[in-house]
């Protein structure tokens, strides 16, 4: 069984082109189930049921696994199981007949706006690649764009001077953030000094932002880039690539911006996916209620 593992995660790999984390996290719940089928005195993946894999869901939610862990081991083994029967390994998929499963909801992590101030005033602009870290971070935290998003910029998508940026996100779709002062500040050192000492004499290479061999960014170098400065600036909290995005709109929200508005900033096509940061800011209300007022807590 664990041989048609490793094929599994060679095809999506190879024909998906999934990045690592993602199939390494196939790989770890997987194993898991192959594990919980041997333990129950099964050994030949063709002679699995829907009961199999039911039964597995619910070792996991008894264990007291997230509702997200379990959505995402479930989403693997449909996967797994869909691969398994085009390969005509199994007879007939055993997950066919189960209804999608639906992730369970979680409130987006927040960074208090000390903590963001903190973060951005960690990196030393002594060094080319101190100016371009505090640059990369403080147009993340101005305009809340995906990680990707902003990796993907070009010299061309930002204009300091009309004091935009243009995105280009999910579907290939565009779109015009605003930027702030300090984040053109930071852009403009950036781009006027410190790239062109990254650049590497890469004549061809348009990319805004530039690694240590004068090539893009990638996602990997900058969430190390981010967790060296978050440890540096003494951030406890749980941080994700997201987190920069979530502080924005959350702190937009508590500042009184408009949904709509942090809507169309973040590219959400539909609003009731921006509506989720409404409950984190009155979470944070809630929070600063009871530690500052004074009846709050008798």
């Amino acid at each position: 069984m664990k041989q048609l593992l490793r094929q599994f995660i060679d095809y999506l790999a190879v024909e998906r082109g999934l990045a690592r984390n993602t199939l390494d996290a196939y790989e770890r719940d997987l194993t898991l189930y192959l594990d919980y089928l041997a333990a129950s005195g099964e050994t030949d993946l063709a002679a699995t049921t829907s009961q199999h894999v039911l039964g597995f869901m619910a070792e996991g939610k008894r264990s007291g696994k997230a509702a997200s862990t379990v959505f995402r081991r479930q989403v693997a083994v449909r996967s797994f199981y869909k691969f398994l029967a085009e390969e005509r390994v199994v007879p007939v998929d055993p997950t066919s007949t189960m209804g999608t499963p639906k992730p369970g909801k979680k409130l987006p992590s927040a960074l208090t706006t000390d903590e963001v101030e903190r973060l951005l005033a960690a990196p030393t602009t002594a060094t080319p690649r101190g100016v371009r870290d505090r640059a990369m971070l403080e147009l993340l935290y101005a305009t809340g764009m995906r990680v990707s998003e902003l990796l993907d910029l070009n010299l061309s998508s930002v204009h300091t001077g009309m004091g935009f940026v243009k995105a280009v996100g999910k579907g290939s779709k565009e779109r015009i953030i605003p930027i702030g002062r300090m984040a053109i500040s930071c852009l403009n050192d950036y781009v006027l000094s410190a790239r062109g000492r990254l650049h590497k004499g890469r004549k061809a290479e348009d990319a805004l932002f530039l690694n240590h061999l004068g090539g893009r960014m990638t996602r990997q170098g900058f969430w190390k880039i981010v967790k060296a400065y978050a440890a540096e600036a003494g951030i406890r909290a749980e941080l994700t690539p997201h987190t920069l995005r979530h502080s924005f709109a959350t702190h937009l929200l508590e500042g009184g911006a408009d949904l709509r508005a942090v809507q169309e900033m973040l590219g959400h096509a539909d609003i009731s996916t921006t509506q989720i940061y409404t409950h984190v800011a009155k979470t944070r209300l809630k929070e600063v209620y009871d530690r500052a007022h004074p009846r709050a807590k008798r």
